[in-house]
């Protein structure tokens, strides 16, 4: 497994890494021991980076991790939470007193003594550019509560914005073929300014898995069931934000791109990794082989250029005409 240096946290990490929302909830019903069995295949394929957050599962996802800690004792190993989506989301909310609270939950949770990443979970866009919040983060750092902090957001301009704090140490942000807009402007920024890139959301929600079709569906308590308007948060979550239909289209005119040696998931894993300026990629799985499959897109060959070129083409005709330049 390919390890890249991880921004300003002077630490190196798997290129690929394992998301583990889908192991807290709003993805149909993940059984404990399938949980753990999840994880230790990731970790047994290389995998040593793992993204969680107090808000998935209302910590569930967080005291998995936590119990395979414990029985594994893993070296190596980076766990990166989120913190903020667990009360409303309003600005005054973001303070030095909740920030101790949250994170003495998660470190609860996991079971260690710091943290060795918190991100703030896509915020008001006003906290970006608020002092006191930075301020604050410093100050659990000077505490020996968190060893680094980042942040998940939504947009681009947000992306920028936390760029340019000097502390911040590491931006999630959604990245796929179905999302090219940060390949404008926030990797090149973060390669600049040091800053690690994480990118989540990595196969638009499965979309680019190539196994759904206008047939497909989905458990009601699956986020791709009741989030396709935004009901429940940003669209943008689901599916990139595509809809759905249009989505599958792109889908087949991307599959004849495919390597014959891998399959259309591993093929979309393979093109974030060839952008310059990211750190990890953290695609979810529900089962080992899931784990197993990403972790092996590591080993896939650079695609391309001209492939690379063909994927611009898709988005261009298809998934730009409906998005425009929203994220």
């Amino acid at each position: 497994m390919e390890h890249r240096s991880f921004g300003r946290m002077n630490q190196d990490v798997s290129v690929i890494g394992l998301g583990t929302w889908q192991l807290g909830a709003d993805w149909g019903e993940v059984a404990d021991d399938t949980a753990l069995a999840v994880l230790d295949a990731g970790l047994e394929t290389g995998v040593t980076f793992f993204d969680t957050a107090d808000v998935y599962g209302d910590g569930r996802s967080e005291q998995l991790i936590g119990s395979f800690l414990k029985s594994r004792s893993p070296e190596g190993v980076t766990v990166a939470t989120k913190m903020g989506r667990r009360v409303p989301q309003r600005p005054e909310f973001y303070t030095l007193e909740n920030f101790r609270a949250w994170t003495d939950r998660s470190r609860a949770n996991l079971g260690v003594d710091t943290l060795d990443l918190v991100q703030l979970h896509c915020p008001p866009t006003i906290v970006y550019s608020t002092d006191e919040v930075f301020d604050a983060l410093d100050t659990l750092v000077e505490e020996g509560r968190i060893a680094a902090y980042g942040v998940s957001v939504e947009t681009r301009e947000e992306a920028l914005t936390a760029i340019a704090r000097p502390g911040v140490a590491s931006v999630q942000i959604i990245l796929n073929m179905l999302r090219l807009g940060p390949l404008k402007d926030v990797l090149p920024a973060a390669q600049k300014a040091g800053v690690g890139i994480i990118a989540r959301v990595p196969l638009a929600s499965g979309l680019l898995s190539g196994k759904y079709d206008e047939h497909t569906e989905f458990p009601e308590n699956d986020h791709r069931n009741y989030n396709r308007t935004g009901a429940a948060f940003d669209v943008g979550e689901t599916f990139s934000g595509v809809d759905f239909a249009t989505g599958l289209a792109a889908v087949r005119e991307l599959a004849p791109l495919v390597p014959a040696e891998a399959t259309m998931a591993q093929f979309a894993l393979r093109w974030i990794l060839d952008q310059p300026g990211v750190s990890v990629v953290i695609p979810g799985a529900r089962n080992p082989q899931q784990a197993r499959d990403n972790a092996a897109a590591a080993a896939l060959s650079p695609l391309s250029d001209d492939t690379l070129n063909a994927i611009h083409h898709i988005y261009d005709s298809l998934i730009a005409p409906q998005i425009g330049d929203r994220w």
